[in-house]
């Protein structure tokens, strides 16, 4: 019976995914239409947003930070008595944390409003 679930779990979670994308698409071109009905201004909803710069800089920081934190977490499994899976998660999520904080200190702060 386990092992049914097991199979099941990955196909409707990639079945729901998929509906809720569709179904997003499918609320978003209602709206727009009703937009287009009504004789409103669309060109506002095509306008392409400006990026942000430190995007890069911010998906490095936070890659170095999981990148260390799966580094320390093989550490500290191979070498103490922890042999949890939460202590991998948990060096990923706090390194991967630390690369957030970092890049706010040094680039989010020069901006004025950090992403």
């Amino acid at each position: 019976m386990e092992e049914v679930i097991a199979i099941f779990i990955p196909i409707v979670a990639i079945i729901v995914s998929g509906g809720a994308l569709v179904y997003a698409l499918w609320a978003q071109n209602r709206e727009r239409m009703a937009m287009i009905e009504k004789g409103m201004d669309v060109s506002e909803i095509y306008k392409k947003r400006p990026g942000n710069p430190n995007s890069a800089a911010k998906w490095g920081f936070l890659l170095v930070g999981v990148a260390l934190g799966l580094i320390i977490g093989a550490i500290l499994i191979h070498y103490t008595a922890l042999s949890e899976p939460a202590v991998m998660f948990s060096t990923i999520f706090l390194f991967g944390g630390l690369g957030l904080l970092i890049y706010y200190f040094t680039i989010g702060k020069k901006n004025g409003k950090p992403e």
